[in-house]
């Protein structure tokens, strides 16, 4: 795998210091709405003004991450009592942290290094029980400060909640823009919080469907370069980009397997399409449906061992699972309306979904085999659910009515597992057909 170095400097980890297994908070995130959990994040304590001020724009970005999951709540900093300095970093005084009601307290200090590079270090306190729950050290460049938040985040995260966080990942989508007969679609990158965001491709050929390699710096996509619709792989690293295969119809909806080994797609041809499987070291390609149906939007099990994909085969659109070989159809989809762009969730559980009825478009998830269903949003338009990498989070595309003879807005949009905690993902210009990559390495 290439190295991702190229995009964020190398980042060396250090646990000094952490105490899980005695800890005593911990937000309960099973339950639909979470009372958000009150959490202190002071500065981080640095030598010169300029490493302060790294300091304190790293914990800004902590705090709009875990303020942004819907489950902290980040104290105002006028309320703090007590000042962290280099002399209480270490041992702050609990009783004025629980005068202003934190539950939860990260102090840290940056201090610069030989070469320039930067060491941060932070530790996290439970407030009330005055234990430490966890402590890390990073080094960096020092442009590199954003992950190095992320990174934050996301230990503080599953030091709270038990499962791991998402922050430091990055969202491929369509960025759209100019009227709508000649709408321009490119690929755009950013961080989940929409920083360090870059366009991929230059709008001269329609692009779609846009997917992460789980293991390297790849994307799969659907391009029209050449008035022909095909999937290729890009590098995102080098800007290369190679067409994968060349079928003798239309070649759509790519998805790579759970070890980036293979991909599936769609190829259509003669009014329906079917479903294969190309091996990337090979490209050897395997057929894993057949007949007059339409069959599409593929997504492996974490797995690897089933496939749910949708169809018409039943007459209208459902969600059917297969094992990856094709055997052993089952149909899970039995409530009303028509479902479509299924993906199953990185821990297994679930199966995200779009669904149409009533002139109206859901996000949905249910279990593999199709029971406990359950609709998160609802709106004109809602489609094309990815998760999280930790499986907590769903991103869609949503768009708004057309509007005297205007094509209506597409924006991103996340919601929480539980169907709360509904933002917008604010990009540069309209948005659709969002992934979320997995975590980065």
């Amino acid at each position: 795998m290439k190295n991702i170095t190229r995009f964020f400097a190398l980042i060396f980890i250090i646990i000094f210091a952490s105490n899980p297994a005695h800890a005593v908070l911990q937000i309960d995130i099973t339950k639909g709405s979470v009372n958000p959990l009150p959490i202190a994040l002071p500065d981080l304590v640095g030598g010169s003004p300029a490493d302060q001020q790294i300091g304190a724009d790293i914990m800004q970005v902590v705090a709009a991450d875990l303020e942004r999951s819907g489950l902290f709540k980040p104290i105002d900093k006028k309320s703090y009592i007590q000042q962290i300095t280099a002399q209480n970093v270490a041992a702050p005084s609990f009783a004025d942290w629980r005068q202003i009601d934190a539950q939860a307290l990260a102090t840290g200090t940056i201090t610069r290094q030989p070469g320039g590079k930067l060491q941060v270090e932070f530790r996290l306190y439970d407030v009330l029980s005055g234990q430490q729950i966890a402590g890390k050290s990073f080094g960096t460049l020092e442009n590199n400060w954003r992950r190095v938040s992320h990174l934050m985040a996301d230990e503080i995260y599953k030091r709270l909640t038990g499962e791991d966080g998402y922050f430091d990942s990055r969202i491929v989508y369509v960025s759209e823009s100019g009227p709508g007969k000649t709408r321009v679609k490119r690929l755009a990158i950013m961080d989940q919080d929409g920083a360090n965001h870059k366009f991929l491709t230059n709008g001269r050929d329609l692009v779609l469907t846009p997917r992460f390699s789980p293991s390297s710096q790849k994307i799969a996509y659907l391009s029209y370069a050449g008035k022909r619709p095909r999937v290729y792989i890009r590098d995102i690293e080098t800007g290369q980009e190679q067409l994968l295969g060349d079928f003798p119809g239309m070649s759509f909806a790519p998805r790579f397997a759970p070890d980036g080994s293979k991909v599936l797609m769609s190829v259509s041809a003669n009014g329906n399409s079917d479903i294969y499987i190309m091996d990337l070291a090979s490209r050897g390609k395997t057929r894993i449906t057949s007949g007059d149906s339409i069959n599409t939007s593929p997504s492996f099990s974490p797995d690897e061992k089933m496939i749910v994909f949708n169809s018409d085969r039943g007459g209208s659109q459902q969600l059917y699972t297969m094992t990856s070989s094709g055997g052993n159809v089952q149909r899970i989809s039995f409530g009303d309306g028509k479902y479509g762009t299924p993906v199953w969730s990185p821990r297994g559980d679930l199966i995200a979904f779009t669904k149409m009825h009533g002139g109206k478009f859901y996000i949905g998830v249910m279990r593999p085999d199709g029971s406990g269903e359950r609709m998160l949003t609802e709106s004109y338009l809602d489609e094309g659910p990815t998760w999280s990498p930790n499986g907590r989070v769903i991103i869609f595309t949503r768009q708004s009515p057309s509007y005297g003879g205007r094509a209506g807005a597409s924006k991103l949009f996340s919601i929480d597992l539980t169907g709360y905690n509904e933002r917008e993902i604010v990009t540069p210009t309209d948005a659709s057909d969002p992934a979320w990559s997995p975590l980065l390495k």
